[in-house]
């Protein structure tokens, strides 16, 4: 395959076909009459054929320059076209979030990318409450927190308010749950092995966890949302984090009663460093969502 001519030069030569005229494709180039007969003359040596007709009152192009022109012309705009399309290619921004906020926070980034294409999304979940920005190089997180960490700017999203929910057709029938008692004859499902959240739920309800016959326990809320959804027992849960799955019919409470632990959910950023455009619409969306969910708890 013969070598390619320069790029330079196959530039000058299109400007100079549109035009015809040495000196005005130099104005266009920036570059003086002379260069551009340089070039000209160094392209047709490197062809082999002459692509213009020099005459006393400007310049035609010859048969091979009449043939190459478009045909260049299209090689360039096919270049811009590229070069286009990848700068103005978007860039995902890197959301963390613990695994407990996929039930909320997934449909709402799937919710967003239909309305927002043009700002795509990644989403990384971890069993970490957590993040670090100075080891990890996400745009935004969201972290589960009693308030923000030091030296961190946090917007609120809402805060945990635990309660019961199971499969609707728990609530049926002659085994519904109706009381506390009722709960006796129903396997409680544990988010975490530490019993904490159907602790805190009981003991505010008046209920007591040592008449528990039968528990079990996972790793996330996420694993016991979905086997409670099956029938399968009884979850202790974060309304904040699961109305979209009451409201959908997936899950039941049982009891009309939340308790506040004192916790909530935060959106961060890197310490002192500006969101950008993007990543700022984005998080201005994402706490309308979180407010327009909240309602007083009873």
């Amino acid at each position: 395959m013969k070598r390619l001519p320069p790029l330079p030069a196959l530039h000058t030569f299109l400007i100079t076909a549109r035009c015809c005229n040495f000196t005005r494709a130099g104005e266009q180039l920036h570059i003086t009459q002379g260069a551009v007969s340089r070039q000209i003359a160094g392209l047709e040596e490197h062809l082999g054929y002459s692509l213009f007709h020099r005459q006393a009152r400007g310049l035609s192009l010859t048969e091979q320059g009449q043939a190459l022109y478009p045909r260049i012309e299209q090689a360039f705009d096919l270049i811009g076209d590229a070069i286009e399309q990848v700068s103005t290619r978007r860039t995902p921004l890197q959301i963390k979030a613990p695994t407990c906020m996929q039930r909320w926070l997934l449909p709402k980034l799937m919710q967003w990318q239909t309305l927002r294409p043009d700002v795509p999304v990644e989403l990384t979940s971890s069993v970490q409450h957590g993040v670090d920005f100075r080891r990890e190089t996400f745009d935004a997180a969201v972290v589960y927190s009693p308030a923000p960490g030091p030296k961190r700017e946090g917007q609120h999203l809402f805060d945990e308010q635990l309660t019961p929910v199971c499969a609707p057709h728990l609530l049926q029938g002659s085994a519904a749950i109706n009381s506390l008692l009722d709960l006796e004859h129903h396997t409680l499902l544990h988010p975490s092995r530490d019993q904490r959240d159907w602790n805190n739920w009981l003991n505010a309800a008046g209920g007591d966890l040592s008449v528990i016959r039968h528990s079990q326990y996972f790793d996330t809320l996420d694993l016991a949302m979905t086997v409670a959804a099956q029938g399968n027992g009884v979850a202790i849960g974060d309304w904040s984090l699961i109305g979209d799955d009451l409201k959908a019919g997936h899950l039941a409470m049982p009891f009309n009663f939340k308790v506040p632990t004192g916790a909530g959910y935060y959106l961060v950023c890197p310490p002192r460093v500006e969101p950008s455009a993007p990543l700022q619409a984005l998080m201005t969306w994402l706490l309308n969502q979180a407010h327009s969910t909240l309602e007083p708890v009873r």
